[in-house]
C-alpha cells in the first residue's frame, strides 16, 4: 500500500488529504455563501403614487390596499 503524498507549499510538507479536504470545505461555505440570500430589507418598500380624481377614491384605494396587506 502506497504512502500519503506530500506537497510542498511555503516552504512546508502537507499530506495531499489535508489538500482535499481544504478544497472540499473551501468548496461547501463557498455555495452556502452564495446561495444564502441576501440580507432582510429594514422597513417597507415604498408604494406608487395613488392617482386618485377626488379624496373618496383615494380613501378607497387605500382602505382597500391595507385590507390586503392584511390577508396576506
Amino acid at each position: 500500500m502506497a504512502g500519503v503524498a506530500y506537497y510542498n507549499i511555503a516552504g512546508k510538507q502537507v499530506g495531499g488529504h489535508y489538500l482535499a479536504m481544504g478544497w472540499l470545505a473551501t468548496l461547501f461555505f463557498g455555495v452556502k455563501y452564495a446561495t444564502s440570500g441576501g440580507s432582510p430589507k429594514a422597513g417597507v418598500a415604498a408604494a406608487p403614487p395613488i392617482n386618485a380624481s377626488s379624496s373618496d377614491e383615494a380613501d378607497f384605494i387605500k382602505k382597500f390596499l391595507d385590507e390586503q396587506d392584511k390577508k396576506n
